[in-house]
């Protein structure tokens, strides 16, 4: 299932499907630029503190970075 699209609504980013079906749920963290960096239709970059995580479109991580 390919990710469509994201959205960030207050501390929690929704990851939708084809469908329009949430794929899954992650948090937007609380430090400032924590939240979504950006995505594709096969991953989803999330900063959370000092480090940026790639999911895939099942929720699971695949890499991360130091932001």
């Amino acid at each position: 299932m390919s990710i469509v699209n994201v959205v960030q609504r207050g501390a929690v980013i929704y990851i939708y499907g084809e469908r329009n079906q949430v794929l899954f749920t992650k948090s937007a963290g609380s430090h400032p630029g924590d939240g979504v960096k950006g995505y594709t239709s096969g991953s989803v970059n999330i900063q959370l503190g000092s480090v940026i995580y790639t999911y895939d479109e099942r929720g699971s991580v695949i890499g991360t970075t130091s932001a």
